[in-house]
């Protein structure tokens, strides 16, 4: 079993005594929702019963009607014969539930209910329920689940370690990472970003250690996501959203990462592809990162939010739409030109993502400073710079003149360092700055 950070989530809310919400999985295609519902029903409860509305459409007539909770138990026992429903001893697991809009109505039922455990799940939730006679708002615990971070990742390869109190010496940049630490870390973070973190593409890796099968599975999985466009987004945005997916390889290829519309289409205007890009954005298919165009706590405050970057919900998903030889050169570090820069980039949006931080990036109006992401801790901003070669840091420097920054990273390949509030970090401690 693919060990996951948000199983313990799931164990506190069983765990949780008083008023327990139904839970809401929510997450992109093949992120391993099922997977993970499966085991913790099977571990934790004595009674487990699984209903696919894909795999049974039939199961749509048991929440088409009468909710009350005794009659869908009824109903369920005449489809499914042999579950059992045992008073705090049962987990139901309602699985692509998007396709069974009425179900999740039901979430309510079983909430107020009470006596057995409701966990629903599915791939782009809460899209378009054309047919959905209302929200269960007030008896529903959204949770949400992403692919495998970098350091489930170091998990599945076999490697036991809490990155945070393991990096935890080092993150003030005054102590050096052990040499041999700082080669595994970053060897396992070349793998990451080339494999990523889709259970299934982990899986075939470590079986494997074929990044060519890797490949052609990603190849496989965009293609799918390319089918839930088509399946799943309103008509107006079939295209548009999916024109705007595959043309993000090409906006972080460019000196400027900003998200623009004429990449996606000549003459395009945000009129035309803002609903295409809030789609695939809902879906859990991309992440914003906005522009702050003022370094000052809070961020909204100083959000523009038509000036915005763009990045794939997975890193190896995206180094894979650049096609296998870009995973031969990141792996053997010969990748060169504007593209390393956008590709190390997105290695952080994706390791920050997957911690629940906000993307936000600094670009001052009408200069060239700019930063990739800037953080707030302690309400304070802490700008990060990602420097995917060497190079100069003015921007990050200008920055940390400010006497509301108190200190500043530079990510890169290198060993720690620190140099009054600049604090050179490796990349892989992204994951606890």
């Amino acid at each position: 079993m693919l060990r996951r950070k948000i199983y313990d989530k799931l164990l506190a809310w069983k765990k949780s005594t008083g008023k327990k919400d139904a839970i809401l999985l929510r997450g992109v295609r093949q992120c391993g929702k099922t997977y993970i519902v499966r085991e913790f029903g099977k571990r934790e409860y004595k009674n487990f019963i699984e209903i696919n509305f894909i795999e049974r459409p039939d199961m749509q007539a048991v929440f088409s009607g009468n909710l009350d909770v005794d009659n869908m138990v009824q109903q369920i026992k005449l489809s499914i014969p042999g579950c059992q429903f045992i008073p705090g001893e049962t987990l139901l697991f309602l699985d692509e539930i998007q396709d069974a809009p009425n179900a999740r109505t039901s979430l309510k039922f079983w909430t107020q209910d009470g006596r057995f455990d409701c966990i629903a799940s599915g791939s782009l939730l809460g899209i378009d329920y054309k047919n959905e006679v209302s929200i269960p708002v007030g008896y529903e615990q959204q949770l949400i689940m992403r692919t495998l971070d970098f350091e489930e990742f170091i998990w599945a390869l076999g490697v036991e370690v809490n990155l945070k109190e393991m990096l935890a010496p080092y993150v003030d940049g005054a102590k050096r990472v052990p040499e041999a630490m700082h080669n595994s870390l970053n060897k396992y973070l070349q793998e990451y970003m080339v494999v990523g973190g889709l259970p299934e593409v982990v899986d075939t890796y470590i079986a494997t250690k074929d990044f060519y099968q890797v490949h052609l599975l990603q190849e496989k999985i965009l293609r799918d996501y390319q089918d839930d466009i088509a399946k799943y987004a309103l008509n107006q945005d079939k295209i548009k959203a999916k024109q705007c997916f595959l043309s993000i390889p090409r906006q972080l290829s460019k000196e400027n990462h900003k998200f623009q519309y004429s990449v996606v289409e000549k003459k395009a205007t945000a009129r035309k592809f803002t609903s295409s890009l809030d789609w695939l954005h809902n879906a859990g298919l991309i992440d914003f990162a906005y522009n702050v165009n003022s370094p000052w706590f809070p961020l909204k405050a100083y959000v523009k939010e038509d000036q915005f970057r763009v990045y794939l919900c997975d890193i190896g998903l995206l180094v894979a739409m650049y096609g296998y030889q870009l995973k031969i050169a990141l792996f053997s570090d010969a990748l060169e030109g504007p593209a390393k820069g956008g590709i190390y980039e997105s290695l952080v949006a994706d390791i920050l993502a997957k911690r629940g931080e906000e993307l936000y990036y600094y670009k001052k109006e009408d200069s060239t400073l700019e930063i990739e992401f800037i953080l707030e801790r302690d309400c304070k901003l802490v700008p990060v710079e990602v420097k995917a070669r060497k190079g100069s840091t003015r921007s990050l420097n200008e920055l940390l003149k400010m006497d509301n920054i108190e200190r500043g990273y530079k990510l890169t390949a290198q060993n720690t360092g620190v140099v009054e509030k600049k604090i050179t970090l490796p990349l892989y401690m992204a994951a606890i700055i």
